[in-house]
C-alpha cells in the first residue's frame, strides 16, 4: 500500500485506524475504542485499555521464544568496553530491580526521577518503574544540582535512581555530589536513591537513604508486571520552557506503545531482530522513543553508545559502530554531522569500514541543512531522510515513511505527514496559508496517539502554550510552508522569523546560504534590535579544520551570498567568524541567548547548556561589531 493511501485510510476513518494498530500490542485488557474526546480539548486515547509497557518491550519477546536475541548491545569507546544483553537477561535484570524497588515501597503512580549516563543500567531503570506503573522523569545525567532541584519540586519523587558518575572525554562527572545538592535545595525530599557505582568512581553512600544498586536487589524477590490503564502516565519529560520554568510533558501508556511500534517499521524501515541505532541521550525525548523504547516494543537491538561523534577516538567512531553491529537505521542529529564534517571534511575515515549493512540515515533535532545532507548522502551512499518531530509529540510529526514507500527526498524538506497528524501553515488570524507562503505551523486537533495529553500538574500552561492561539489546533512553535506535492518546508522557530523593515524573513533560509560557503562548517543566524529598520540579521560562522584565509575576507564572501540569493531585502550586512556556537547538550543552537546577548537584555542561563564559557567568546564577537554593549 502507497503512503497516500495510507494517509487517506487514517483520515477517512481514525478510529478504525488506530484500533487497528493497537492489535500489534498485547493488552490485558483491550481498549473499548481508540479516542475518548468527552474532555476536548484535552484528548485521550485507549483510556480504558489495561497494559504494561516493560511486558511489551522485553517479556512477550522472551515469551514467544526470542529470548536470546540481542536487546541492548552497550558500546563506550570512553571506556574501551562493550557488552551485549539479551531479552533474556534483560527480563531477568528489571525484574529484580524492580522487585527491589517495590520492596522499597515504590507502586503504580509513585514518580522517580532517573539521572544516569549512557550504560544498559539507564534503560533497565526506565523499564523497572514501568513494570511497576511507576512514572519515570529521567532528568540528563550531569545537569545542574539546582535544575534538579527545580525537577525534584515539579514531580515529587518517592526515590531517585543515579550512577556514581558520568564519563566525557577526559573528564569524569560527579553525578553523587550533584543529587546530593539538589537533594539539599529541593523542599521536596525524596524517600531513598539508589545509586549504581561505577568502577570510574565510587561514590559516598547516605546511609539511610542511599542504597547500593547491586546491595538492594540481593535476595529480594523479582516483580511482576503491573497493568496500569491506557491514559496512565508512562513517564514525565522535562522540556526548556520559555518563562524558565520547565515543562512536565507527559506521556500517557497506551498511545505510547502503539505509535511507536508503528513507527519502528513505517518510517524507519526495521524488522524485528534488526539492528537500530539512535546516537542520543536516554536524557531527551530521542533517547526514551528511540534508544529504550520504541526498538524494544517493536523486537529490534538497540544501540546504548557511551561516546561522541568526534573524539572517541575520532571523527570514525560512528562508521565503526555502524559497521560493527550491523545497523540498520540510524538516527542522529545534523549537529553530529557537522562535527564530522568539520573534523574530515573528505571524510577519508570512512574507508576504513565497511557500512554495507546501512539503508537509511535519519536525522532529527534541529533543522538540517542542505549542504549536511548532501555531504552525508555522498560520504554514505544512502538516503538521508530529514524528519521534524517534537519532545511534545514523542514521535515524528513530519518524515519520508520509508517503511510504507520511500517517497522523493527533496533537500531541505522533512517531507510528509505522518497518519494522526493533520499539519496546517496558518496565518496570524488562523486561516489556512497558499502553498509557498510562510507562516505558523499548527495541527488540527486531536493529536495522535503517543502525544502529550497534557503537561504535569499544570493544565493552564498547557492550554496557554499549545492550544489557545490557534483554537481548535496544537501550536507547535515553528514557522514554515507546504509546497504544491504537501511537502512542508519548516523554516525557524516562530520566533527566529524575524521582520526586518516589514518584510517576514527565516533566519533558517539565511543560514542555508551560508552553510553552502565551501569553508563554513556550521553556522546560525539571529536578529538583532535595530532601531531603524525592528531587526537585522547577523551571521555567525564556524570554519572547517585546515581553513586559514582571512577572516574579515571570508567574512565578506558570506555576506554577498546572502546578499546574492536572499536579495537587498534582507539587509544582511554582518557576519562574524567565531570558533565555535553556544549549543544545549543535545546540539541546538541557543539562538535566543544569542539576541540577548546582541540586544544586551537579560538573560536566564539555560540548564542544557553544554559549555557556559562560549557565551563570552559570543559576546566577544559582537562587541567585535558594536553589539552587546549592555
Amino acid at each position: 500500500m502507497a503512503y497516500k493511501a495510507v494517509y487517506e485510510n487514517w483520515q477517512a476513518d481514525p478510529e478504525g485506524f488506530w484500533m487497528e494498530q493497537a492489535k500489534a500490542i498485547d493488552w490485558d485488557r483491550m481498549p473499548s475504542k481508540a479516542l475518548f474526546d468527552d474532555n476536548a480539548p484535552l484528548y485521550e486515547w485507549y483510556s480504558d485499555g489495561l497494559v504494561n509497557t516493560c511486558y511489551n518491550a522485553v517479556d512477550r519477546h522472551v515469551e514467544r521464544g526470542h529470548g536470546d536475541q540481542v536487546a541492548i548491545i552497550h558500546d563506550s569507546p570512553i571506556t574501551h568496553t562493550k557488552h551485549e544483553i539479551t531479552y533474556a537477561e534483560l527480563r531477568d535484570r528489571v525484574a529484580s530491580l524492580a522487585g527491589a524497588l517495590r520492596a522499597q515501597g515504590i507502586e503504580k503512580g509513585d514518580r522517580v526521577i532517573i539521572y544516569m549516563p549512557m550504560i544498559p543500567e539507564a534503560v533497565e531503570a526506565m523499564l523497572a518503574c514501568a513494570r511497576l506503573g511507576a512514572i519515570h522523569s529521567v532528568v540528563f545525567g550531569g545537569f545542574a544540582a539546582h535544575e534538579l532541584a527545580v525537577r525534584i519540586d515539579d514531580s515529587k519523587p518517592k526515590a531517585i535512581i543515579a550512577a556514581s558518575c558520568g564519563l566525557e572525554p577526559g573528564r569524569v562527572v560527579h553525578y553523587k555530589p550533584l543529587v546530593d545538592g539538589a537533594i539539599e535545595q529541593a523542599s521536596h525530599k525524596p524517600e531513598f536513591c539508589v545509586i549504581f557505582q561505577r568502577e570510574q568512581e565510587v561514590a559516598n553512600l547516605t546511609p539511610g537513604r542511599d542504597h547500593d544498586w547491586h546491595g538492594f536487589q540481593y535476595g529480594v524477590d523479582p516483580a511482576d508486571c503491573v497493568p496500569v490503564e491506557g491514559n496512565h502516565p508512562a513517564y514525565i519529560l522535562y522540556t526548556s520552557g520559555t518563562t524558565g520554568a520547565p515543562k512536565g510533558v507527559v506521556r500517557a501508556t497506551g498511545g505510547h506503545l502503539v505509535a511507536l511500534n508503528w513507527s519502528m517499521k513505517n518510517i524507519y524501515n526495521v524488522d524485528p531482530g534488526d539492528v537500530f541505532w539512535a546516537a542520543s541521550d536516554v536524557g531527551w525525548v530521542v533517547g526514551h522513543s528511540y534508544i529504550c523504547y520504541g526498538p524494544l516494543i517493536h523486537g529490534n537491538t538497540t544501540i546504548v553508545f557511551e561516546g561522541k561523534p568526534v573524539g572517541t577516538p575520532d571523527a570514525g567512531t560512528f562508521w565503526r559502530v555502524i559497521s560493527e553491529h550491523n545497523v540498520r537505521s540510524f538516527f542522529t542529529a545534523p549537529t553530529a554531522f557537522r562535527a564530522i564534517k568539520r573534523e574530515d571534511p573528505k571524510a577519508e575515515l570512512i574507508k576504513n569500514y565497511d557500512m554495507s549493512c546501512l539503508r537509511a540515515l535519519y536525522l532529527a533535532g534541529e533543522r538540517a541543512d542542505p549542504d549536511t545532507i548532501e555531504w552525508a548522502q555522498n560520504v554514505m551512499g544512502v538516503p538521508v531522510y530529514d524528519h521534524w518531530w517534537q519532545t511534545e509529540t514523542g514521535w515524528p510529526i513530519v518524515g519520508n515513511p520509508a517503511g510504507i514507500e520511500a517517497l522523493p527526498v527533496k533537500i531541505g524538506s522533512p517531507t510528509v505527514a505522518m497518519p494522526g497528524y493533520d499539519v496546517q501553515i496558518l496565518d496570524e488570524g488562523g486561516h489556512e496559508m497558499p502553498a509557498g507562503e510562510l507562516g505558523a505551523i499548527a495541527i488540527k486537533l486531536p493529536l495522535p496517539p503517543g502525544t502529550l495529553p497534557t503537561l504535569w500538574h499544570a493544565e493552564d500552561r498547557f492550554h496557554k502554550s499549545y492550544l489557545n492561539t490557534f483554537p481548535g489546533y496544537y501550536e507547535t512553535g515553528d514557522a514554515g510552508m507546504k509546497d504544491k506535492d504537501g511537502y512542508l518546508w519548516i523554516m525557524a522557530r516562530t520566533d527566529d522569523v524575524i521582520n526586518v523593515a516589514g518584510h517576514r524573513l527565516s533566519t533558517g533560509a539565511m543560514e542555508e546560504v551560508l552553510a553552502a560557503h565551501p569553508d563554513v562548517a556550521e553556522c546560525a543566524v539571529i536578529g538583532v534590535s535595530d532601531e531603524l529598520k525592528g531587526q537585522l540579521p547577523v551571521g555567525f560562522v564556524c570554519l572547517t579544520k585546515g581553513v586559514d584565509r582571512p577572516h574579515d575576507e571570508i567574512a565578506r564572501e558570506c555576506v554577498k551570498m546572502v546578499r546574492d540569493q536572499i536579495g537587498p531585502v534582507a539587509a544582511f550586512k554582518l557576519a562574524v567568524v567565531v570558533d565555535r556556537l553556544p549549543k544545549t547538550r543535545s546540539g541546538k543552537i541557543l539562538r535566543a541567548i544569542m539576541v540577548k546577548i546582541a540586544d544586551g537584555t537579560e538573560y536566564k542561563m539555560p540548564a542544557t547548556i553544554d559549555d557556559p564559557a562560549i557565551l563570552d567568546e559570543i559576546r566577544a564577537a559582537l562587541q567585535g561589531i558594536g553589539y552587546a554593549k549592555g
